[in-house]
């Protein structure tokens, strides 16, 4: 076995010949391992050396075809790995673009990727458009969102706040209520917060330079990128979800692309392999081939414009590249809400910061201990992902008086009323980052006392529910509460 072109992350390498794996195991910090299902490259097995901290390290591999010897077998003799097109693997990748992806390399990258967005483009309603307004918006409504959950909104968004004036002169509240359904509310306060400072320290216009625009609030690295190349054509990196795993796949990163390290190499590659020209369709392209063929799982590499020059294709690790995250550890929660009635009206409550959905409506909510869980008799799982009562609850129409008390008085606390709680009116499952929750919704009738003059509380008709921007279970039960009206989008 003739085994070549070994290179270390200490900056050695070696292309002694060794006969055998068993001597080359003998190497210290190193394990090594066999692609066996995706050996042969070109009639060259390729052997993987991962360091014990699970770092891809280096790469050796067997020329299939070497001469034979007077006794037919293969002599051990060494080609040149230059001349043999080799190229190392070496962990130096942590801290710096590799050197595989030499000049030869970026050009073809450019070139393939090029030709195929100019077949393959994904037609979206921001592509058509260089305004900055535009642009920041629909990414900012695309972050922790699919493009097909934010068409609808984008759209809705500006016939109601066409320009930039509009939406720093708009209440927060309509905003808020634009936002409704998208979840991450934080980002629509903060395009309220940025569009007001845009008008009073910039005139109403966009900085063109990356840095500047990560001034504004909610305007991160990717966004800033994303606005100075779209709109202004700056020659400005990015990455984001699927530029990440794209990145890390041509150069087969096989550490955490989330890191310190990660990020300051794939931000490195993502400015290192930009055109001089035509950048914000460049960047599209990328972002568009990391959603549509280099998928998180299952990637077309068939039809990959940049197979030829991806690293993790030539090796194989598809699977493995990018790290895959941690998953959070899933906690459950049980909570409960009540539809307090007085008259023909309910109660609604601004939910206050530090709280989730911080400036949304809902109706009053609190939480359950286990120990009330317990004692309702529901236990804690969230299996059925439909909303029924019956199905989920058996038994449970009303709060037991044990659990019962206490809310009560928690709910005089929270609004300065007292209530006669009724019966369950709908059980309703959402997710909170890695929180799963469980939502018991009862019924109640106003008792005595007047709303908090303190605290952001309001009785509201039915009718009137669609004028507030209310968080997504709270839309759910006031739909139920008003069943002759449609869902709000």
């Amino acid at each position: 076995m003739s085994i070549i072109g070994v290179k270390f992350s200490d900056g050695s390498s070696t292309d002694s010949v060794f006969r055998g794996m068993a001597r080359f195991r003998r190497l210290k910090n190193y394990d090594i391992t066999v692609d066996k299902q995706k050996a042969y490259t070109h009639n060259r097995l390729q052997i993987l050396i991962h360091n014990h901290s699970n770092r891809l390290v280096g790469a050796i591999i067997d020329i299939g075809n070497s001469p034979r010897n007077s006794k037919g077998k293969n002599k051990t003799t060494v080609s040149n790995p230059q001349n043999e097109g080799l190229r190392f693997i070496d962990d130096s990748a942590s801290n710096s673009v590799p050197d595989l992806f030499d000049s030869p390399r970026k050009t073809a990258l450019r070139r393939n990727l090029k030709s195929w967005y100019r077949k393959k483009r994904r037609e979206l309603p921001w592509r058509d458009t260089s305004e900055p307004y535009r642009i920041w918006i629909s990414e900012i409504m695309l972050q922790q969102t699919t493009v097909a959950a934010v068409i609808p909104y984008y759209h809705r968004f500006f016939e109601r706040l066409p320009d930039l004036v509009d939406l720093a002169t708009a209440d927060e509240d309509a905003v808020l209520q634009l936002w409704e359904g998208l979840g991450y509310y934080s980002r629509a306060r903060n395009l309220h917060k940025a569009a007001k400072l845009l008008i009073d320290e910039f005139d109403g216009e966009f900085p063109r330079d990356v840095a500047t625009l990560q001034k504004l609030p909610g305007i991160g690295r990717y966004t800033a990128g994303a606005i100075a190349s779209f709109a202004f054509g700056v020659r400005a990196p990015i990455v984001e979800a699927n530029t990440l795993r794209l990145y890390s796949r041509l150069l087969a990163y096989r550490d955490d692309p989330k890191s310190t390290a990660g990020q300051r190499l794939l931000w490195q590659f993502a400015e290192d392999i930009l055109p001089k020209t035509d950048v914000g369709d460049f960047n599209h392209a990328l972002m568009d081939l990391g959603a549509t063929v280099c998928r998180p799982s299952e990637p077309d590499c068939p039809e990959c414009p940049l197979v030829r020059v991806c690293r993790t294709a030539e090796l194989g690790l598809q699977a493995e590249i990018p790290l895959a995250k941690q998953k959070p550890q899933i906690t459950d929660l049980t909570e409960v809400c009540f539809a307090i009635r007085h008259g023909d009206e309910y109660l609604l409550r601004r939910r206050q910061a530090g709280e989730w959905w911080t400036g949304l409506w809902d109706f009053p909510r609190l939480s359950l201990t286990a120990e009330e869980v317990a004692t309702l008799g529901i236990g804690s799982g969230q299996r059925n992902p439909k909303r029924s009562k019956s199905k989920m609850l058996p038994g449970l129409e009303l709060i037991p008086s044990a659990v019962n008390d206490r809310l009560k008085q928690e709910v005089s606390t929270l609004t300065g009323v007292e209530i006669h709680t009724g019966e369950l009116l709908e059980v309703l499952k959402h997710g909170v980052t890695r929180y799963r929750i469980r939502l018991l919704c009862f019924k109640a009738d106003y008792a005595q006392g007047t709303i908090r003059s303190d605290a952001e509380l309001e009785w509201v008709h039915p009718d009137a529910f669609s004028e507030f921007a209310l968080t997504k279970t709270a839309r759910q039960l006031a739909n139920r509460l008003t069943p002759d009206r449609t869902e709000t989008q």
